[in-house]
């Protein structure tokens, strides 16, 4: 009698929240519900959607990313069919944005110029003679697409070197360029040193790709060049700094002078070097982010033949512009890039990729747009709203740490304290140096896309630094942590069902978006967020012991996350994925708790059969409800600092709510006893 009590209560609760247009935000038909969900949430929540979703041929993963991205992509699509609508005067922000898509779309010009764009830089690289002129050349390569702090990458120009350009170390009102290694055509290292059969046969792939893009390019003997160009791709590689070790702040904080750079790294022509990249002649400070990799490359550039030096130059300028040249090459490289390497069957719809190049290039002006249309205020305050609870979770949770000093506690509540938050956009735009987009140059168009980006960042140095930067445009289906500014961008497009969704109850908004916002504020305190105080100085504030128990909790995150397995033989890697896996714990932790906070002592309301717990918990995994390619699920493994979406799921099993919502008992395979249960913070 009592459960039909219960039931109809439940029934009752849940129509009159129906009625009041409240929606639950859980989908109970993704459920499977022949998994118990102590044997793997992942499996239980979204079992059943798994089971029948089908990848898009032209993608390497379906999930709740691509559906909320397509959102995004079609009103972008519809920007730009707006701004070639508009038929604007020269240089405006709308017929930039027209001429740039006009220019990729174009298939018949591009066909038509063949390399003819890229002929004057050809000939530049085959006629460099000597060391000097090459380091010229790699300097003149240089741009700003490498990140150690905000975007995770750490080695991902396919310059020889990637100039990051943000605030000092080490004396915060100032920036600093920080130099970084780069300089392959495989996504990392890895795939040229690992042993695996699968890397072996992408490295047999790529050298055949090497001799495909020589070959079409009409450059003598194509097979020779491929293979100096791959051996010495393979020597760059074996320079690299590793993965783990480019996170660590610590060993990235290496201040050097323009004048340390031949004494500690000698081989390339510095002076030449420095003078090609632009950076200005009073800019007398730098950081060295991985300076066993600088001074390795450096001795590179001094012993390697020119001959290899010369081709690998002329590859990687025709393979950063593949997508704009004849169909050949666009074809070529995504065999490769797409088929080989990620396993992806079709390419997508030129239409499709022009959005995207778009968005790279002019993303600023076609994100002004995109905030005025799409993100209306009341979105904006409900979400400043969750932010400041869950900073309260956060804060109510640190106050109460007995294990923590009291000195180190100020610092972290001192932290939050300070927290900059940005929701939708930005306060104010950023200030990108214009350049020419012509409808008849798509290659020059990309090049000087780029320049300016490089050159917007060289403009930071000497001015003071900018906490309220952004560096995630609106129309970005992301959000991030900026450890040096102390601050976190939620960009509009996430900000989407079923992520967020003013009509869902609190359980599922808190669940999803929720846990994204606890994510990014907990990267204030995962293992790098955790060096730098309030200011963004990086420096040690934690007391001996302190750091030992926040530690020892990290070496057991990385241990639980290192035994899943993903395919045969193929762990992931606990410690590359650490800072994120730390910030999924503590966010998820403090979402639970600014969830129960906001019911003011209230009981949650069952809705469609689910208690609130449970709604928030289910919310979070089918959050990230994703089907991946098995060849990106390996590349992700190998290179990402996140854990593949499936066993962020399985977050939930270091709360301990988790189990009482769902009666989750010992001897089941995701049960942690509540000793192993992880609480970093």
């Amino acid at each position: 009698m009592k459960r039909i009590v219960i039931l109809l209560a439940a029934g009752i609760a849940t129509a009159a929240l129906a009625q009041r247009g409240v929606l639950p935000g859980v989908d109970k038909s993704l459920i499977d519900t022949t998994v118990k969900p102590g044997d793997g949430f992942d499996a239980y929540a979204n079992g059943a959607w798994r089971r029948t979703a089908e990848i898009p041929a032209d993608r390497t993963a379906t999930g709740v990313a691509l559906d909320v991205g397509r959102v995004a992509e079609g009103r972008n699509a519809a920007i730009i069919q707006g701004a070639a609508a508009a038929n604007a005067a020269a240089g405006a922000d709308q017929r930039l944005i027209a001429d740039y898509y006009a220019a990729y779309t174009d298939t018949a010009g591009i066909e038509a110029r063949g390399l003819t764009p890229l002929q004057p830089m050809l000939a530049e690289i085959a006629a460099i003679g000597d060391r000097h002129a090459l380091a010229r050349a790699i300097g003149a390569a240089v741009r700003s697409d490498t990140d150690p702090f905000n975007n995770n990458n750490y080695a991902s120009t396919s310059d020889l070197f990637g100039l990051f350009v943000s605030q000092d170390l080490n004396q915060p009102t100032r920036n600093v360029p920080y130099l970084m290694q780069g300089g392959l055509g495989l996504p990392s290292r890895d795939y040229y040193l690992s042993t695996q059969p699968a890397m072996v046969e992408v490295r047999t792939a790529y050298q055949a790709y090497l001799r495909r893009i020589f070959a079409l390019s009409g450059l003598s003997d194509p097979a020779a060049r491929a293979d100096r160009v791959f051996a010495l791709e393979t020597k760059i590689a074996t320079a690299q700094t590793d993965i783990v070790t480019s996170q660590d702040a610590h060993h990235g904080d290496n201040p050097w002078t323009r004048a340390d750079f031949p004494a500690h790294a000698p081989g390339i022509d510095w002076a030449a070097f420095w003078t090609a990249t632009g950076v200005p002649a009073s800019q007398q400070s730098f950081i060295a982010w991985q300076p066993d990799a600088t001074a390795k490359l450096s001795a590179l550039v001094a012993s390697e033949p020119l001959d290899s030096w010369r081709d690998w130059l002329a590859f990687h300028q025709i393979n950063q512009v593949t997508g704009v040249l004849p169909r050949a090459f666009d074809e070529a490289s995504f065999d490769f890039y797409g088929r080989t390497l990620q396993g992806t069957p079709a390419q997508q719809p030129r239409e499709r990729r022009g959005i995207a190049a778009v968005n790279g290039a002019l993303g600023d002006k076609v994100g002004k747009i995109y905030a005025a249309r799409y993100f209306p205020a009341s979105s904006k305050a409900e979400i400043q709203q969750m932010v400041r609870n869950i900073v309260a979770a956060f804060d109510h949770r640190i106050a109460g740490l007995d294990w923590m000093a009291p000195a180190t506690k100020a610092e972290a509540r001192r932290k939050l304290q300070v927290l900059q938050v940005g929701v939708g956009y930005p306060d104010h735009w950023w200030n990108y140096p214009a350049f020419a987009v012509r409808r008849d140059d798509p290659v020059g168009n990309q090049l000087r896309a780029r320049q300016s980006l490089y050159r917007y960042h060289l403009a930071k140095l000497g001015r003071p630094v900018d906490r309220g930067e952004w560096w995630m445009t609106p129309q970005t289906v992301n959000a991030v942590n900026l450890p040096l500014q102390n601050a976190l961008n939620f960009p509009a497009a996430i900000l989407e069902t079923p992520y967020f969704d003013a009509r869902f109850d609190p359980a599922a908004n808190y669940g999803a978006i929720g846990a994204v916002i606890g994510h990014e504020i907990s990267h204030s305190f995962d293992n790098l967020g955790a060096d730098f105080d309030s200011t963004g100085r990086l420096h040690n504030w934690w007391t001996p012991s302190d750091l030992a128990r926040f530690e020892a909790a990290g070496r057991a995150l990385a241990d639980q996350f290192s035994a899943y397995e993903a395919l045969p033989g193929l762990h992931l890697n606990g410690e590359q994925e650490l800072g994120e896996n730390i910030a999924d714990v503590a966010g998820l932790t403090a979402s639970y708790e600014a969830y129960n906070a906001s019911l003011g002592g209230r009981p949650a309301p069952v809705i469609d059969g689910l208690t609130g717990d449970q709604r928030f918990f289910l919310a979070f995994a089918q959050s990230w409800r994703t089907k991946m390619r098995e060849r990106a699920l390996r590349g992700r493994i190998a290179t990402d600092v996140h854990a593949p979406a499936m066993w962020r799921v399985e977050t939930v099993r270091n709360l301990d709510g988790w189990y009482g919502a769902f009666n989750v008992q010992p001897g089941e395979h995701q049960y942690l006893a509540p000793s192993a249960r992880v609480h970093v913070w």
